[in-house]
């Protein structure tokens, strides 16, 4: 799964030959290799052992520097296999969205490598079970995501690609530090070994002191108030490919780090800081809503959106309880789906309308465009939380985690953020219906000439998002069935 990418990347480090030639056969051959890869992440989904999710599957274990004790490690459990799935699924779709949407600054050989090589460090932080090697994939996604918004980005992207690089290189540097401590006082880099001891061994100072690196660092990537200041501004540069794996994965590798790699390594530094991560996860629920209301650039908006949503999933992990956790990892996948997909239509609502202004947009777009604003306007209800699509069940399971937290926390206080939480969660419906009335209701703005139907492509890329909202929305057994059991071997449970 990981070679595919990587040996699609370095084919495009080969001179143009015949098959090769255009513009368009470089983006079909990305989409190939991409689909090749979705192809991989389905058989290990079908290979799965869906009896026994909590034990890591599939796995791959070699030296890698023995001198100091680095293996390649790589395997997939019920945490990071549905991950994995996302991950590939939506690569897959942007390429395919490039078929018919081809980089308006040209130099396609060098879009569809930066891809590829994303795709490798995203799928590859999913997979590593040596911390070193969690380390090295997490970073491989920063230079080809700096470049993406650099070269390709609008007009601030030069700033936004700067605020990007900036804020998650120096939240790597504590993340490494972090992992480093605990590894070091554990006499070991093994993710498995470290989890199954659940922190027996490490002092109760390094645990505090670690987490709280390794927890700053992830936050960064989450992004967790006050430290998602790059977030809105990389969105909203970045093209429509590049918000849409920013959204749909990077912003999981810190959460999925906090569940995966701090909160098992360092149980009793997740205890002592638990409190205040809840503290700042409440914060960035209501805050990104009274964001959203200010905005009048549709990607601006739902950049905003996406620090209130990642909010739910930081509250999730806040409570240290198996509701909260299966909350958190619930929303991750609800988060990437939805919002992929209202990334996707954001793109295409600015190539018909020539900006994303609202203001500009006007209303009546259920009469110009009724396809496309049917599936905004799904997009949007799915995101404010409707019963039955998927982002619901992330937001209640992570508040009813809060209503009960893991005992060593302060009960009042969590409730106390459950209230606020929710009150974020009416904030959300509030600045979606009021997009909608903006952009699909009241008369159509004057404009010269018809809008572009939807195509195949754009189809092709949707109409997966959508049923995946639909079915996990409808049956949420079919994913939480899958994070039950590791999530309780987590607090040590079977």
């Amino acid at each position: 799964m990981l070679a595919l990418p990587l040996a699609g990347a370095l084919a495009m480090l080969v001179p143009a030959n015949r098959f090769l030639r255009t513009d368009f056969a470089v983006r079909a051959f990305g989409t190939a290799v991409s689909a090749a890869t979705l192809l991989v992440a389905v058989s290990a989904l079908t290979a799965f052992d869906f009896g026994a999710t909590s034990r890591v599957q599939l796995e791959i274990d070699r030296a890698w520097a023995p001198a100091i004790g680095l293996r390649f490690h790589l395997g997939v459990d019920g945490i990071s296999l549905p991950l994995v799935a996302l991950t590939a699924l939506l690569t897959f779709l942007c390429f395919l969205y490039t078929l018919r949407h081809p980089p308006e600054g040209g130099r396609t050989r060098l879009l569809t490598a930066l891809l590829l090589v994303l795709e490798i460090g995203m799928l590859g932080t999913f997979v590593a079970l040596d911390l070193v090697l969690f380390f090295v994939f997490f970073e491989t996604v920063l230079v080809p995501m700096y470049a993406v918004i650099m070269l390709w980005g609008g007009p601030g992207r030069r700033a936004a690609a700067a605020k990007f690089i900036l804020y998650t290189l120096l939240g790597s540097g504590l993340l490494l530090a972090g992992m480093l401590l605990v590894g070091a006082q554990a006499g070991t880099l093994d993710m498995t070994a470290l989890a199954g001891r659940h922190g027996s061994g490490l002092p109760h100072g390094i645990q505090i002191t670690a987490f709280a690196l390794m927890g700053i660092g992830l936050a960064v990537k989450a992004p967790m108030w006050p430290l998602h200041t790059w977030l809105p501004d990389a969105h909203t540069e970045a093209p429509t490919v590049g918000s849409v794996l920013l959204a749909g994965v990077l912003l999981k590798m810190g959460t999925y780090g906090l569940v995966r790699v701090a909160l098992p390594l360092a149980p009793d530094g997740a205890r002592f800081w638990a409190p205040w991560l809840g503290l700042l996860a409440v914060i960035g629920i209501v805050y990104g809503a009274l964001a959203c209301l200010a905005q009048r650039d549709l990607k601006r908006m739902i950049a905003y959106s996406s620090v209130g949503h990642m909010g739910f999933v930081l509250l999730g992990i806040a409570t240290l309880t198996p509701v909260g956790i299966n909350a958190a990892l619930f929303g991750n996948i609800a988060h990437g789906l939805i919002t992929g997909l209202l990334f996707f239509l954001a793109g295409s609502v600015k190539e018909r309308w020539g900006t994303g202004d609202m203001d500009a947009i006007g209303g009546g777009m259920l009469g110009t465009s009724p396809r496309l604003a049917s599936i905004l306007t799904f997009a949007s209800v799915a995101s404010l939380g409707l019963p039955g699509l998927a982002g619901f069940w992330g937001e209640v399971l992570a508040l009813a985690g809060a209503y009960r937290p893991h005992a060593d926390l302060p009960r009042e206080t969590f409730v106390t953020f459950m209230a606020v939480a929710a009150l974020g969660a009416v904030l959300t419906a509030a600045y979606f219906l009021r997009m909608l009335a903006r952009l699909t209701h009241g008369p159509s703005s004057p404009r010269s000439g018809p809008v572009a139907a939807v195509s195949p492509q754009e189809y092709a890329a949707w109409v997966p998002l959508i049923a995946l909202t639909l079915l996990v929305g409808l049956w949420p057994k079919t994913l939480l069935d899958v994070t039950t059991g590791p999530v309780r071997a987590l607090f040590g449970g079977g």
